[in-house]
């Protein structure tokens, strides 16, 4: 009896859990359509011919607060934006789940944490199930001709710590657009994301 109920709370497990797609550097990047902080209809095809950075983001979780708390991010942000970089925050939260945002709430978002990026909201999760996001924050870098070549966390330091400056730590993004834009090949194209569950 205990077997037959542990293999229907798995099974419902597994229906409850999002689709994830395989996605691995090298591959096309999956196309999307978006709404902004401002309403305005972002589509991933429109940046073809940039490079692109895709960055999953809940701003109650920790992981996040870390990241934006110490303006490590909007810098990354800013930075790239100069260079030319396309940046997508998104912010996939279902409705009634933590950091889940509207256009209104967006907008207090985007203006309250210094984002130079589009903040984008993916109410239904349907563009993290496409990419397989899973903690907030991931993080995906979408070369000029579409492909993915990075896939993975912000950095090397898992941390939650304030006094764990992100500054200090190896940034895996800035390495890979790097590389990339000076024509060499990304070091390391995957790693492990970590951060917040995605809240689907």
């Amino acid at each position: 009896m205990k077997m037959k109920t542990l293999l229907i709370a798995c099974a419902l497990a597994s229906l409850a859990a999002p689709l994830r797609a395989e996605l691995a550097p090298g591959q096309p990047a999956p196309d999307f359509t978006l709404q902004d902080q401002t309403g305005r209809t972002r589509k991933l095809s429109d940046a073809k011919g940039k490079y692109v950075v895709l960055e999953w983001y809940n701003g109650g979780c920790p992981f996040v607060r870390r990241q934006y708390d110490d303006k490590n991010m909007p810098a990354l942000q800013k930075k790239y934006a100069k260079e030319g970089v396309t940046w997508f925050t998104v912010a996939s939260s279902a409705p009634g789940r933590q950091g889940t945002l509207t256009t209104k709430t967006a907008a207090k978002a985007w203006k309250k944490e210094g984002m130079s990026s589009a903040l984008l909201i993916d109410p239904n999760s349907e563009v993290a199930r496409l990419y397989g996001a899973k903690t907030t924050p991931h993080m995906f870098v979408i070369d000029p001709k579409g492909n993915l070549i990075y896939m993975g966390a912000i950095d090397d330091k898992p941390s939650t710590d304030k006094s764990d400056d992100p500054k200090n730590a190896h940034n895996y993004v800035a390495a890979a657009l790097d590389a990339a834009m000076s024509g060499k090949p990304v070091e390391t194209p995957v790693t492990q994301s970590y951060g917040c569950s995605v809240k689907y």
